[in-house]
């Protein structure tokens, strides 16, 4: 989107992750301040997206690594720069906390450390108290806080998407119900360049869109494939043994990413259900269809070879 404005850009991004041809590209981690310094040189904007969106790792001191202290390492960078505006890019999985089910989330919400669960939630609670920090320093930092993003083009296949694959490709046999808020990740890009456009400076916006249940989004994604989604529905205990056994398998046997990281179990037991007004409001941005993105989504997912399962019906809504 950045590049339809006609911006130039310049990326700061790891060895051999592919990146359009019409970029300049600086190779290297946001870990690395030399490398930091060397991006940041000359530019105006700037879209602090790095981090480890999984909610798993071998290593979990990767999570503090480069979710907490690569933000430490891009602002002391950017403070000695002449920035115009810094875009920091937080979770909406650190804003819920205990939240009640009737209870909708504003960018207003201030949560603790003590309220997060696992590792990733952690090192991001604390990237995002750094970026408010920057901000008072006099730093001009806005702050955006995705909800799920789903839509074409996730080739890592991070949570959401792998939640959905796993659904469609019938590894998923059941399901915990939960709430959740979800998003075109398009309108995610174009958040984060309104919120560099129109954004006050120190404050938070929650980019989000439609508030569900996880059992809408199956009957969302059976209505659109013609695939029988799960009917059978877990209890929370169930599911968060499952996570607890299903964690140290894979941290001590199979060294691979769980299908249930404990996270992500612990993440499902309150709704994160959000209001996306402050967003909508100040920086104009958009709601786009909901199932338009999830039809992408699962286009591009068929077109990339990722289901296995023959979709008996793919329209559009």
């Amino acid at each position: 989107q950045l590049l339809e404005n006609d911006e130039m850009v310049r990326v700061l991004e790891l060895p051999d992750v592919p990146l359009p041809e019409n970029v300049e590209v600086v190779r290297g981690s946001i870990c690395d301040a030399h490398i930091v310094r060397k991006a940041l040189k000359g530019v105006q904007r700037l879209y602090h997206l790095a981090a480890n969106p999984n909610l798993w790792a071998q290593r979990k001191s990767d999570f503090n690594l480069v979710n907490f202290e690569g933000t430490r390492t891009i602002f002391a960078e950017a403070a000695k720069q002449d920035l115009e505006v810094i875009v920091y890019t937080s979770t909406e999985s650190i804003l819920t906390g205990n939240a009640r089910r009737d209870t909708l989330v504003d960018a207003a919400v201030v949560r603790k450390l003590s309220e997060m669960p696992g590792p990733h939630c952690r090192s991001k609670f604390l990237a995002e108290q750094e970026a408010f920090k920057a901000a008072k320093k006099g730093l001009p930092v806005v702050i955006v806080a995705p909800t799920l993003p789903i839509g074409p083009g996730d080739r890592w296949i991070t949570p959401p998407t792998r939640m959905i694959l796993d659904f469609l490709n019938a590894k998923t046999p059941a399901y915990l119900e939960c709430g959740l808020n979800m998003v075109d990740v398009r309108d995610v890009a174009k958040g984060h360049i309104l919120a560099a456009e129109r954004g006050r400076l120190g404050e938070r916006y929650i980019l989000g869109n439609e508030n569900l249940n996880l059992s809408e989004l199956l009957g969302f994604i059976e209505e659109i494939t013609g695939l029988a989604m799960p009917t059978v529905r877990i209890p929370y205990w169930l599911a968060l043994i499952y996570g607890v056994l299903s964690e140290l398998i894979a941290d001590y046997v199979t060294h691979q990413a769980p299908r249930a990281p404990l996270t992500g179990v612990q993440l499902a037991r309150y709704p994160k259900f959000f209001n996306s007004e402050k967003a909508i409001n100040e920086l104009g941005f958009p709601q786009s269809s909901l199932r338009k993105a999830l039809v992408d989504e699962i286009e591009w997912l068929l077109n990339n070879g990722l289901i296995v399962r023959r979709l008996p019906l793919l329209k559009e809504i």
